[in-house]
């Protein structure tokens, strides 16, 4: 099948295309083992919004019920 993109690791960029179902979306446990380590040292992060943040820059901050 031509034209199909090929499943990539995140890690390693190898393909995943034949691997054990336990270790998608990585090739490898070791590929899966570095990932997890990234995320438990904080090279990953995801942004998030402090209940102070004025969102729309008017100086109001609303409750999460609020429009």
């Amino acid at each position: 099948m031509r034209g199909m993109a090929v499943p990539r690791c995140p890690i390693c960029q190898r393909s995943v295309a034949a691997v054990e179902p336990k270790v998608l979306p990585f090739c490898s446990d070791r590929c899966r083992q570095v990932d997890l380590g990234r995320w438990l040292g904080g090279d990953y992060r995801i942004p998030v919004r402090t209940d102070d943040e004025d969102e729309d820059g008017d100086g109001a901050v609303r409750r999460p019920d609020e429009r």
